[in-house]
């Protein structure tokens, strides 16, 4: 079995969340928070982390188009740094560019509704997030083995 990730995604009414599965292959979405208030939010997360007994916390990391920190970024990244302080894992800040508007594309061809697309878009983007991490990360591991460059 490998060590589980959990992923965040951080925002100001809502964190989307996702674990990998046992194997660390694929992406699974959990309930959605609903912000109430930091410590609770921080607490809650740090349960998840020691429910699934993860190896890793990725919280996504909303980067401007061109890569560049903003107002949410910096919010994702003090948010991360305070959890680092609830759980016994690493924190890692990962590039969540062009999730949210992933997902909304999936939504939008699923032909569900707008209220519902609405209520499913913070699971469907932080799934995606973590989605491509445990691709990286397989990527990573196959040319490591294979000794070929990144």
């Amino acid at each position: 079995m490998v060590p589980r990730i959990l992923a965040v995604d951080f925002g100001t009414r809502r964190i989307g969340l996702a674990v990998s599965d046992a194997l660390g292959i694929t992406a699974q979405g959990l309930a959605t928070l609903e912000r109430t208030q930091l410590d609770r939010d921080l607490r809650h997360i740090a349960a998840l982390a020691e429910e699934y007994a993860v190896e890793r916390v990725i919280v996504g990391n909303p980067l401007s188009a061109s890569g560049r920190d903003n107002v949410m970024s910096r919010r994702a990244a003090e948010f991360a740094a305070k959890l680092q302080r609830r759980v016994s894992c690493p924190v890692e800040l990962w590039d969540e560019r062009l999730t949210s508007v992933e997902a909304n594309r999936v939504l939008r061809e699923s032909g569900m509704g707008i209220e519902k697309r609405r209520r499913a878009a913070d699971r469907v983007a932080v799934t995606l997030l973590l989605q491509q991490y445990l691709d990286r990360r397989a990527l990573e591991r196959e040319r490591a083995a294979s000794g070929v460059g990144p």
